[in-house]
């Protein structure tokens, strides 16, 4: 199955918003084997998105619309279709009142030009929107399929997973297609092509391996087609297992077993209680651990620590230490975690400090240095990284570090001792 996506608003040609529907978009359609042959943005021009709209009709079963359904001037996109297509607009009755109800749930009053959205062209689907007063619209013909969806990306995403997307994987023909995501850390995707060597010999055109490279790490995309679920499995199992027992420590999860989820699971398989303190990273550790549904249970707080002084008085630096050593050193990183597992009251914490530029840096510490300090009831040591790169990628990448460094120890920990030694 082919699809093209028609973008929809002169705001993504100008390039005032960037273009993230035509992404997820398009990721969305590849996981699930739509081949998604073109991505076009179209300004606010009937005619522009009708020339667009039969060109794409001419070379794909599925074409996807997104934007310009809004109640303002400029959403020219409905109007467009009618003309284009030869299907007058109709006002629906029960649209306009599901766009009432929606006004009227949120204590105002629809204005009238809102109206607009409740027209549909002769012969599409409205699509209720659950989440926004623009329905979407869909056309089956004997050309292939349009859909048509609202701009507002929480809206494109909801109608896409709740009708979109089911309706198309339901068309008949096609193949069984499995995919799997293995979430790696600590390792850049060229050491990772090196330790997959040989892997081309389980590849080709219906088994295929993309590496996804970000600051937390690189993803590994697994995707299989075969005639049946029995035979995907089967393949999928083979490539899945030749990759694991050649990454071995470097992996981490599945799909979206991110490093602070993983780590999260083992502090509560441990018991364990943890706390941060961060110079570098500026609170960024402690925002990814929060950002797991039940980080309460086992994450006690932290402490950025980006002067000096409050390293000392909040965190009990030897001050000597630090004029002597600097505040990017391995004692003070040693030091910081300590502090703030002492004073928070955790069985783990973590702590970072390094120079995130792109100013700062010597020859002896250049930009990109942190030093990430980890301490437990038994132990307390740091590790040196270099990880130059701009300030947000640098306080991803280090955090990345630091919850890896963790990781690391807490596995380590549940094999040698049971929650409760630990705790």
């Amino acid at each position: 199955m082919k699809a093209i996506l028609l973008t929809i608003g002169d705001e993504l040609l100008a390039g005032t918003t960037v273009n993230t529907n035509a992404a997820w978009l398009g990721a969305e359609l590849t996981a699930r084997g739509v081949a998604v042959v073109r991505i076009e943005a179209v300004g606010d021009d009937p005619e522009a998105i009708c020339r667009a709209l039969r060109r794409a009709r001419a070379e794909a079963e599925v074409v996807i619309v997104c934007g310009g359904l809004g109640p303002t001037h400029d959403d020219r996109t409905r109007e467009a279709l009618a003309d284009c297509l030869g299907r007058p607009l109709q006002l629906r009755p029960e649209l306009l009142a599901q766009i009432e109800a929606h006004f009227k749930r949120r204590g105002r009053v629809m204005p009238e030009r809102n109206r607009v959205q409740a027209l549909v062209p002769e012969g599409f689907e409205p699509i209720p929107n659950p989440v926004g007063t623009a329905p979407g619209l869909w056309l089956e013909d004997e050309a292939g399929i349009v859909a048509v969806l609202p701009g507002v990306p929480h809206e494109l995403q909801t109608l896409m997973r709740e009708v979109v997307l089911p309706r198309l994987m339901q068309r008949p023909g096609r193949p069984a297609i499995l995919h799997r995501t293995l979430i790696t850390t600590g390792i850049g995707e060229s050491d990772l092509q090196q330790r997959l060597a040989g892997v081309e010999s389980l590849l080709d055109e219906h088994t295929r391996l993309a590496y996804l490279p970000g600051p937390y790490g690189v993803r590994l995309r697994l995707t299989v087609e075969a005639p049946t679920a029995e035979a995907a499995r089967e393949r999928l199992a083979a490539l899945e297992s030749f990759i694991l027992e050649r990454i071995g420590e470097r992996f981490v999860g599945f799909d979206e077993e991110t490093l602070e989820v993983v780590v999260g699971r083992l502090l509560r398989e441990l018991g364990a209680t943890v706390a941060v303190a961060e110079s570098c990273t500026g609170g960024h550790l402690a925002d990814c651990i929060t950002g797991v549904s039940g980080a309460s249970t086992y994450f006690r707080g932290g402490v950025v620590a980006y002067d000096n002084a409050v390293k000392v008085e909040v965190l009990g630096v030897d001050s000597e230490v630090l004029a002597r050593e600097g505040a990017v050193s391995e004692i003070v990183a040693i030091q910081m975690a300590q502090g703030v597992r002492e004073r928070l009251g955790a069985q783990v914490a973590l702590s970072t400090t390094g120079i995130a530029g792109p100013t700062g840096g010597t020859p002896d510490k250049p930009v990109g240095t942190v030093w990430i300090g980890l301490a437990d009831a038994h132990s307390a040591f740091a590790r040196c990284y270099y990880l130059p790169d701009e300030r947000r990628r640098f306080k991803q990448r280090a955090t990345a570090a630091a919850l890896d460094l963790l990781r690391l120890h807490l596995l380590q920990q549940k094999v040698t001792k049971t929650a409760s030694e630990y705790g």
